[in-house]
């Protein structure tokens, strides 16, 4: 655990006082919420544009979601990324040739531990120690309360010139509600408390959501319970991991390269869906009621495969919840021992005030490329993407970006208010050429072609000179 010693020679004095509490001064420091896969990219580019950076992570060590041994990652057992490894990797820092096409999450988390060791990150990082508060205070700087996680411990509270928030998006279950819920006598859980095949051995399992981790748990409970049955509200596509011997992302970026226009690209997908999947309502699956590209692509090889063996029942919407049952659209009714709720997360920034974020009271904050707030130019949120190819590039770029600004404001305002503008006006706009579903799933989807575009408008825009 990191330790005073880890970070400065000098303990700071509290020359500052807020609400009757005490307040130590930073002086240009940067402040990281985080030390997941964004956060380390953040105090990475900090560091190399020359900013000093405190990180603050609650748990003891790096890795945030991908470190499965942390109480709120989402990972599970046989978990894999969905994106093949050139579109997982951060572009300055490759993975291993060896390595698969699709790493498993225990490779994940030992990238990310290489990467804080490689670039020399720990030092930076205040482990068990969780942001209780940030609070804007005068001069645009920033009022972090920090305590050590679990809540024991006094209350410290350091002022900064700047707060990079990468708390991550995928730790706060969304739990549906749903009449009679409270009555069911079964077992009900959310994915997030999933993590062993051996939660559904020999029983009869419902699997809500047709998400990827929806979807992976409907393809386990198909191997090891007494049945599955998998519910979805909508039809989806469902893409291979494979199209033409290569994976999946690496054929769709090909096609982006080309420049075709939308509607051909949608073609062409539906081509390549009807040659190796084939017509889903054959199996028993609702037809999608949206193009492709409209939702996050689900990337799953085996669940029509289990579909077809008889192994997975599809099953329509639920409708209510009774004592032993579950009522479906249609009036079925099944018997489930166990109900997955595969339904996804919400965004949750526990440490702020939802208005300095543009939250309209939705739970969504309204941001400039997913990262700029309209009202404080020294706060940004890194890493608060949903892909349609892996993340870590671009929140590298991201973050890059985040740097520059920060650093453009202290050499060259005058230059700074042409993108302080835009982020007044843009903030929320969405980058992606396709008619994305309006859903919290979908809240911050983005085409990473167009995003890394927009990122490389903004990279030049902000470059300062040497």
């Amino acid at each position: 655990m990191s330790t005073s010693a880890d970070h400065d020679s000098h303990e700071p004095v509290a020359t500052l006082w807020r609400d009757g509490r005490p307040v130590y001064d930073r002086g240009e420091t940067i402040c990281v919420i985080g030390a997941g896969a964004s956060g380390l990219a953040a105090v990475k580019n900090l560091k190399e544009h020359g900013f000093a950076v405190d990180c603050y992570e609650r748990e003891t060590g790096v890795g945030g979601a991908w470190n499965w041994r942390h109480d709120r990652s989402p990972v599970y057992a046989s978990t894999h990324v969905i994106s093949s490894k050139p579109f997982t990797q951060y572009p300055d820092f490759p993975m291993p040739d060896s390595w698969p096409d699709y790493p498993h999450h225990s490779q994940l988390l030992s990238y990310l531990e290489r990467y804080a060791d490689h670039f020399g990150l720990r030092p930076a990082i205040w482990f068990g120690t969780e942001a209780v508060r940030a609070e804007p205070a005068d001069g645009d700087r920033w009022d972090v309360t920090t305590r050590s996680t679990g809540g024991y411990g006094t209350e410290r509270t350091q002022r900064y010139a700047a707060v990079v928030v990468a708390n991550g998006h995928n730790w706060a279950p969304k739990n549906p509600s749903y009449e009679g819920l409270e009555e069911f006598k079964g077992q009900v859980m959310h994915a997030s408390a999933y993590k062993d095949p051996a939660q559904l051995r020999g029983k009869r399992v419902l699997v809500v959501g047709a998400g990827n981790t929806g979807c992976d748990i409907a393809v386990e409970a198909a191997q090891q319970a007494a049945r599955c049955w998998h519910s979805t509200r909508r039809g989806y596509w469902y893409a291979p991991k494979y199209v033409l011997g290569r994976p999946a992302d690496q054929v769709n970026d090909a096609v982006l390269a080309m420049g075709l226009p939308l509607r051909m690209r949608q073609w062409l997908f539906h081509r390549m869906l009807k040659m190796t999947v084939g017509d889903l309502t054959r199996f028993g699956l609702p037809a999608p009621d949206h193009k492709v590209y409209e939702t996050h692509p689900i990337a799953n090889s085996q669940l029509v495969y289990y579909v077809g063996h008889g192994a997975i029942t599809p099953v329509r919407d639920i409708v209510r919840f009774r004592r032993n049952s579950v009522e479906l659209v249609g009036g079925e009714e099944i018997e489930p021992d166990l109900v997955v709720f595969a339904t996804g997360y919400l965004p949750r920034f526990d440490f702020l005030d939802p208005n300095v974020l543009g939250d309209d009271g939705s739970g969504r904050p309204t941001l400039y490329l997913n990262a700029f707030p309209r009202r404080h130019p020294t706060l940004a949120v890194a890493g608060l993407l949903q892909p349609d190819s892996g993340l870590f590039t671009l929140v590298h770029w991201q973050t890059v970006a985040i740097a520059r600004w920060l650093r453009l404001r202290q050499t060259a305002p005058e230059r700074a208010g042409g993108f302080q503008a835009r982020v007044e006006s843009d903030a929320g706009r969405r980058w992606h050429d396709a008619k994305v579903k309006d859903s919290t799933r979908h809240w911050f989807e983005v085409s990473h072609v167009d995003y890394l575009r927009a990122l490389q408008k903004t990279l030049d825009e902000l470059e300062v000179a040497a």
